[in-house]
């Protein structure tokens, strides 16, 4: 497995970890494992990265005219697509989602590698603005980012980035409807090609009955259709279906969500972070809500329990499900990658929503858990210990992956030699390092200290059995090792 690229400059290693969170999502929807998930992000990643900067310092013909290319993270997330399908035919396939693999050999797929004339209608949109407008039509509809924060990600004027947006929609629509037209047609779609158009522009205009059955039986004018109305909300699904491909919808519904946790979540702004001191009343104010709510969820389960003893059910036909709703590897939240900006300051005396959630109540300690593969207050080697199962026997293998100037990427690999119902790992550092982002785990930092807890999906972990999870930390001076490993609490060899 190849080693993550190393970024040239700050710039591209804030990219870096913006476009990395993306990537592995994606991936984890692509695979059946998140072993697989990881390997499958790491080519894909080193793979984009690459054609960007290829595209970035590449020679053109005609001076005047830049060359079609996607912005940065839908460009990684369909080197994700073409990394899948070369694992399929190098007889790697069994690490794919079997879906995966039924589309990965139909037609479907061959659209997206086939004549540049019949690829869909979005892909081709997208390709033909400028990267900057392309880009801000991306993380404002498909990563589901607030204005702001895409106007700041993006350098633009945040009071005007609402207008350049609306503009920008407008410019998408028009090179829709140029490649609409341009696609080669049988005689029935090209008598509706104008209609369609028409019906599209407005916003009260009905669909006639015949273009409406039209739409339901031609794949590529349905496809137009989604792309060129701007209105009724279709235009983030037509995106991420268009230009992703397989997933697109599932992957669309984990940005979302990460959007929702990361504005619910309660994490400070940098600038809220040194604002003052805590304000006892808005803390007093947040431990009665959140006492509320676990009062609620008790009388909700409760309740449901007591409906459900009759039928003698047991829970155990619920399975099954939409792709979105697996767990991913790198954040099942699906939150913004964590920063050393964003994390929690741990000297804060006022606890934050998740330290005060589920607190000395009488029922689940917390019933509304924060995203996993980030950073949790919650983590910390206080902790009573997850496992109910005797101490562990172990051993730890610390993995230095990569390093750059100022920053690295390591994994953590336990083997213990019992079983576990859940794990916490903690350990310390020599050299003032600081673990920005984490997979696999959930993750706190008290100075030197971090402990790392199991996510929801890899709690549970067979007698001599392997745990893993990896990072990214920043560095200054020496990057010396961890040390004083230690599981639930023992201590690792």
């Amino acid at each position: 497995m190849p080693d993550l690229p190393t970024p040239q400059d700050a710039t591209e290693a804030a990219l870096f970890s913006e476009c990395w969170d993306a990537v592995l999502s994606y991936a984890d929807l692509c695979t059946a494992g998140s072993a697989a998930a990881k390997q499958l992000a790491t080519e894909a990643f080193s793979t984009g990265i690459r054609e960007a900067r290829e595209g970035q310092t590449g020679t053109f013909r005609s001076a005047g005219r830049r060359p079609a290319r996607l912005p940065r993270i839908p460009l990684l997330l369909t080197a994700v697509r073409s990394t899948a399908a070369a694992w399929e035919e190098s007889g790697q396939g069994h690490k794919l989602d079997p879906d995966l693999r039924l589309w990965l050999n139909s037609d479907k797929a061959a659209r997206y590698t086939g004549p540049p004339l019949q690829r869909p209608i979005a892909l081709r949109g997208l390709r033909d603005m400028q990267e900057p407008d392309a880009a801000l039509l991306w993380l404002a509809e498909v990563e589901a980012l607030p204005l702001h924060v895409v106007a700041r990600r993006l350098g633009l004027d945040p009071a005007a980035v609402s207008e350049e947006l609306s503009q920008v929609r407008g410019l998408f629509r028009d090179r829709c409807h140029r490649n609409h037209l341009d696609t080669p047609m049988d005689a029935q779609c090209r008598s509706y090609a104008r209609l369609l158009d028409a019906v599209t522009r407005s916003t009260a205009a009905d669909t006639p009955d015949d273009l409406s059955r039209h739409l339901a039986t031609c794949v590529q004018c349905a496809e137009a259709a989604a792309c060129l109305r701007l209105h009724g909300g279709g235009l983030p699904g037509a995106l991420a279906g268009g230009v992703i491909g397989w997933g697109g919808l599932a992957y669309l519904e984990r940005r979302r969500r990460a959007a929702e946790v990361r504005l619910g979540s309660g994490r400070p702004d940098p600038a809220d972070a040194d604002a003052g001191p805590p304000n006892s009343g808005a803390h007093k104010a947040r431990v009665v809500r959140n006492g509320l709510l676990v009062a609620a969820v008790l009388v909700s389960v409760l309740a449901l329990a007591v409906s459900m003893m009759p039928a003698g059910s047991t829970g155990d036909d619920i399975a099954g499900g939409d792709p979105s709703d697996r767990q991913p590897v790198a954040d099942p939240g699906f939150s913004v990658p964590v920063t050393a900006a964003t994390q929690p300051s741990s000297n804060s005396p006022e606890p934050s929503e998740s330290d005060t959630k589920g607190e000395d109540a009488p029922g689940p300690k917390d019933p509304d858990p924060g995203p996993q593969g980030t950073t949790s207050a919650t983590a910390g080697e206080d902790d009573p210990d997850p496992s109910a199962s005797e101490p562990a026997t172990c051993s730890v293998e610390y993995d230095l992956v990569n390093e750059w100037p100022d920053g690295f990427q390591a994994t953590v690999t336990v083997t213990t030699e019992q079983a576990l119902d859940n794990w916490r790992v903690a350990w310390s550092f020599r050299d003032g390092q600081k673990v920005g982002q984490m997979w696999d785990a959930s993750f706190a930092q008290n100075g030197s200290r971090v402990t790392a807890k199991a996510a929801d999906y890899n709690k549970t972990v067979p007698a001599d059995g392997e745990l893993a999870f990896g990072f990214l930390a920043s560095w200054e001076g020496k990057n010396s090792p961890g040390y004083d490993f230690s599981l639930n609490g023992h201590e690792c060899a």
